[in-house]
């Protein structure tokens, strides 16, 4: 039988609406409205279409977003002002940082300089080791939403046996962390893992966030396993394509993510509902 479709766009729908009533309360009780900035440096496509989801995502949930849009070649110190800038605004409550940014810039520095209770990504090191803690805080934002999308359909990590493939500091760490505080037994594995197929064959739960399109074979997947799939990737044909041999995984899988309409659509919700968080902690 094949597997549940996990259907991201209408996790997220539901995600945005609670967040514009969470938006309505706070304006009603307090006269406050979130105010979330984007920091965008150059012309990245890939930033531009992604900037322009979480203005729509503003818009439709009642917040105020603003973006500061500077040239690629701008200097690391003229970065750095602006963030200082929104730090000390008022009428902004939460910060993003668009990345990737130029070279001349030190995107860790960047981070760090973001006050941490304006932090919407939860990338700033204090919100990053509250997680490896396992104590409360800012959580990245596609991790979050995969947590959001494994409680909506049922699925408790307790237990499982959580396979995370890829170790970046904006999906895979924070994943395997976030499971672990969830009492799954996590395996983490990268591009350096060996025997890669035995590995995901004993996950009960695969997050594939290593960006290699079709990587995992769909017959690695052990029959009944819950598949996220991360990776946004261009085939051949120049379709959106996973890190996961949907067609095959999709048989055996119980439930899996598809690509596009899976976790992305949950990345920018997330984001909208740590900006809301960040509001009601400021207020």
């Amino acid at each position: 039988m094949a597997a549940r479709i996990i259907d991201g766009k209408a996790v997220a729908a539901k995600v945005r609406s609670e967040v514009a009533a969470g938006v309505a309360r706070l304006k009603q009780d307090k006269g406050l409205v979130p105010g979330l900035a984007v920091v965008r440096v150059g012309d990245d496509p890939a930033s531009l279409s992604y900037v322009t989801s979480k203005r729509k995502g503003c818009e439709e949930t009642g917040m105020v977003s603003t973006e500061h849009h500077l040239p690629a070649v701008a200097t690391h110190e003229e970065v750095l002002a602006v963030v200082h800038k929104l730090n000390a605004d008022p009428s902004v409550h939460a910060i993003l940082v668009q990345l990737p940014l130029p070279k001349q810039v030190d995107a860790d520095a960047i981070i760090a300089a973001v006050a941490p209770e304006k932090d919407a990504d939860g990338f700033h090191p204090v919100h990053a080791g509250n997680l490896a803690l396992g104590r409360p805080g800012v959580r990245p934002c596609t991790p979050a939403g995969v947590m959001r999308l494994l409680e909506e359909i049922g699925f408790d990590p307790r237990g499982k046996r959580a396979v995370v493939l890829g170790r970046s500091a904006i999906v895979g760490r924070p994943m395997g962390l976030m499971l672990l505080a969830a009492d799954a037994t996590v395996t983490w594995c990268h591009s350096r893992t060996a025997d890669l197929a035995s590995e995901v064959g004993r996950a009960d739960l695969l997050v594939a966030a290593i960006g290699r399109p079709k990587l995992v074979k769909g017959g690695w997947i052990k029959p009944g396993a819950v598949v996220i799939d991360v990776g946004t990737n261009r085939g051949a044909d120049g379709k959106l394509v996973g890190d996961v041999e949907f067609e095959v995984a999709v048989e055996r899988a119980s439930a899996i993510t598809p690509v596009p309409g899976g976790v992305g659509p949950m990345t920018v919700a997330m984001l909208l509902a740590n900006a809301l968080e960040a509001a009601l902690r400021q207020s």
